[in-house]
């Protein structure tokens, strides 16, 4: 939560109008909005049913891709938590969720950049050379741009600030494989993983481990400190 938590720090008072969490997923970020504005009407949205069965706290759901969701009247502020990394085309979904705010509205934006890191980068590089009949990364360009890309993005719209942190997590020891893996290996590396066969899976995962044992070498006690950037944007309109 701390990112999440980071940008919301970061929003200013806002005008009149209802707070939206686009992305809510399980409600992760219900009780810090909540517990900033008290009095404000919290509207979740997703495009997970099952995620949105667990959500708790908000005043309202809503079940939409949020890549074309539009709120029926304008809101004080669209908080997106991780999300819009999923979604392309940010020089025109950014500029059209901003069209969807209040006068003296709030767009806050936080996503991953961590695509170039070697816990992301080895991913490629390794599928690609293993397995070249079905993985082509020539045309592949990251999904999340540098914080001041934006900045020159939405500076048209408003009142911008950008800005990027990494955050140094220490990943427990793991039982099997390096623990860098352990963490991607539910998330990013599920796509490489959903191609492969068990045989050549197995392959793919120690090569995977021994470029990780290199990149995030293992503490005395088996833990690794690993560096996770993630960019943060704010658009007053």
């Amino acid at each position: 939560m701390r990112p999440a938590l980071d940008l919301l720090a970061q929003v200013p008072d806002l005008p009149e109008g209802a707070v939206v969490d686009l992305g809510c997923g399980d409600g992760a970020a219900a009780r810090a909005l909540r517990a900033r504005f008290p009095e404000r009407r919290l509207v979740g949205v997703d495009a997970s049913p099952a995620m949105l069965e667990q959500a708790r706290g908000y005043d309202a759901l809503q079940g939409a891709d949020i890549a074309t969701w539009q709120p029926e009247a304008p809101v004080a502020l669209i908080f997106s938590n991780a999300v819009l990394q999923w979604l392309g085309d940010h020089a025109g979904l950014m500029p059209r969720l901003a069209g969807c705010l209040v006068p003296g509205g709030v767009l806050a934006i936080q996503m991953p950049r961590q695509f170039n890191a070697p816990s992301h980068r080895f991913l490629r590089d390794i599928a690609q050379g293993m397995f070249p009949d079905r993985f082509d990364f020539s045309q592949w360009r990251p999904p999340v741009d540098r914080a001041q890309a934006y900045w020159a993005m939405l500076a048209p719209l408003g009142q911008v600030t950008a800005w990027e942190t990494d955050y140094v997590q220490r990943l427990d020891p793991a039982e099997q494989g390096h623990p860098v893996r352990r963490f991607t290996e539910s998330t990013v590396m599920r796509p490489f993983a959903a191609r492969l066969d068990a045989a050549e899976l197995a392959r793919f995962v120690a090569a995977y481990d021994e470029a990780l044992a290199a990149a995030y070498p293992l503490q005395q006690d088996g833990s690794v400190l690993f560096p996770f950037r993630r960019v943060f944007l704010i658009l007053g309109v």
